[in-house]
């Protein structure tokens, strides 16, 4: 038989559709083309394949190869169709068994020798191929990332001469293990590393208890970063759905799959240089950015105010709705981007506005365009603004107390904190809609004459008032409160100390 079908996945952000790689033998010169919107890398398999071939002792048919990606309008990238492509004109041309085929779905790299090598996004693959019900052919590479879906047979094979034994003689191929990735804390940093800051911790706790965005303002030196990077230390461990999201993004990036860190929560930490493609994702392959790298996690923007602009703008969408879409004139793909956002800042250019104990060297008009390098709307997104004043000499020499609290201290009150939420209301109360407030965010009366007092004097927006209630609501579950009371909307008043600064400008 002239004509060969053979099934893999491409791969379109974390998505991947099904491609039918047809091959079809004819008479006419000696030659191979590929068709289907193939990329440079797939239009290169033609060398890699047949030298592949060739050096695993098959033939390689001198007639004319016709090779069809299909569908047609779906680009392919990479060499993961290598693999697919010289089972097909080993098959198309009968040196292989054509019948088993439609059973499985392969993806791999060849090298010249015919060995099987890594490719990106085998997670994603995996999770399409159990809704197919065929079985998952990887490199012994990815055999890790392939089993971590125990719903779905996968094999792995080292050279292409397995492949094709496997096919032909039935010769059966290791299945691909489950990853030992039991989630072990090993962090050596803890929060009680920070000495005093009890309101920034404070702060801390509640903003990973209802996954609210955090701001942190202070004087250079005063512990805003090293804060900062202890926020996972407090943070609850992923959940299997969690970690899975988490994992196919990085299986699609550059950074490769990692089963030990299947279940930790990832901190991000770009510099304040980076382009809107690196912090949002792009390029000309799109490829997931920094906010959809600390899904689930921490995104760490240090130095705040020294990131442009427009690239600070162009998280507005994705804090609210959690997902980020990237547009091109080929394609179009989404990628989860629900992050916790810390950032740090000094008050004004030389960092002592508020300070004491120093004298400020800068203009109110250098203070209004430093401070104004914030966005209205970008400032309206994030829960709580807390300053982070130096240290006295006092609380230097002396440290902490005994009776600190640890990080894993913490982590206890956010666990019973998010597990009151999600037996209430079934998600954080961050990710509550505005509709959803009066149904689970409940003032009390005091709260609510409180509110209204807040609302005329602070002239606050409809996206600042919703913001505050659902900060208010964490505090009230904080302490196991059913209500929110006058107490938790003045402790959620007090954390907008960005507005209180613009307010001391003369």
């Amino acid at each position: 038989m002239s004509l060969a079908i053979v099934y893999s996945r491409a791969g379109i952000g974390i998505e991947a559709p099904l491609v039918t790689v047809e091959v079809h033998l004819s008479n006419g010169l000696p030659s191979l083309s590929i068709v289907g919107l193939p990329e440079a890398a797939v239009k290169e398999s033609k060398d890699r394949v047949r030298s592949a071939i060739i050096n695993s002792n098959f033939d390689f048919p001198a007639r004319r190869i016709t090779i069809n990606l299909a569908p047609a309008d779906l680009p392919k990238e990479g060499g993961r169709f290598d693999l697919p492509i010289a089972l097909g004109i080993l098959a198309a041309s009968g040196q292989i068994d054509n019948e088993r085929l439609d059973h499985f779905e392969f993806v791999g790299e060849l090298a010249l020798t015919g060995e099987l090598r890594a490719v990106k996004g085998v997670l994603p693959i995996g999770l399409a191929c159990q809704e197919a019900k065929r079985t998952l052919i990887v490199p012994k590479q990815n055999a890790q990332e392939a089993g971590i879906i125990p719903t779905v047979k996968a094999l792995q094979a080292d050279h292409l001469l397995q492949v094709c034994d496997m096919l032909s003689h039935q010769t059966p191929l290791a299945e691909c293990p489950t990853p030992d990735y039991n989630y072990k804390d090993s962090s050596l940093i803890d929060i009680s590393d920070v000495i005093a800051q009890e309101s920034a911790k404070r702060a801390l706790l509640i903003c990973a208890s209802g996954n609210h965005h955090l701001l942190f303002v202070g004087p250079p030196g005063t512990g805003k970063s090293m804060l900062a990077h202890r926020l996972p230390t407090i943070l609850t461990k992923m959940n299997e759905q969690e970690a899975k999201e988490s994992a196919a993004i990085y299986s699609v990036s550059h950074f490769g799959f990692n089963a030990q860190q299947f279940f930790q929560r990832k901190i991000r930490s770009p510099h304040h240089s980076c382009s809107a493609p690196a912090l949002i994702g792009g390029g000309s392959q799109p490829k997931p950015g920094e906010i959809s790298l600390s899904h689930r996690g921490v995104l760490f923007l240090d130095e705040f105010t020294e990131f442009d602009r427009h690239v600070l703008d162009n998280l507005r969408e994705p804090m609210e709705s959690g997902r980020v879409t990237i547009s091109r004139a080929a394609s179009q793909m989404e990628y989860p981007a629900r992050f916790l956002l810390i950032a740090a800042m000094n008050p004004c250019p030389c960092g002592h506005f508020g300070n004491p104990k120093a004298q400020c060297r800068c203009t109110p008009d250098q203070i209004r365009r430093y401070l104004g390098k914030i966005s209205g709307p970008m400032l309206d997104r994030i829960d709580l603004q807390v300053e982070v004043p130096l240290l006295t000499e006092k609380q230097l020499t002396l440290g902490n107390p005994e009776n600190t609290a640890s990080s894993t201290d913490l982590r206890q009150q956010v666990i019973q904190c998010q597990k009151i939420q999600y037996q209430r209301q079934g998600k954080l109360n961050a990710e509550l809609e505005s509709k959803e407030l009066d149904e689970f965010a409940q003032l009390s009366s005091d709260a609510q004459d409180l509110m209204r007092q807040s609302l005329k004097q602070l002239n606050l927006s409809a996206r600042s008032y919703h913001r505050i209630i659902k900060v208010a609501r964490t505090i009230a579950d904080l302490t196991l409160s059913k209500s929110i009371e006058p107490q938790h909307i003045s402790e959620t008043l007090s954390y907008r100390k960005l507005e209180r600064y613009l307010a001391q400008l003369p």
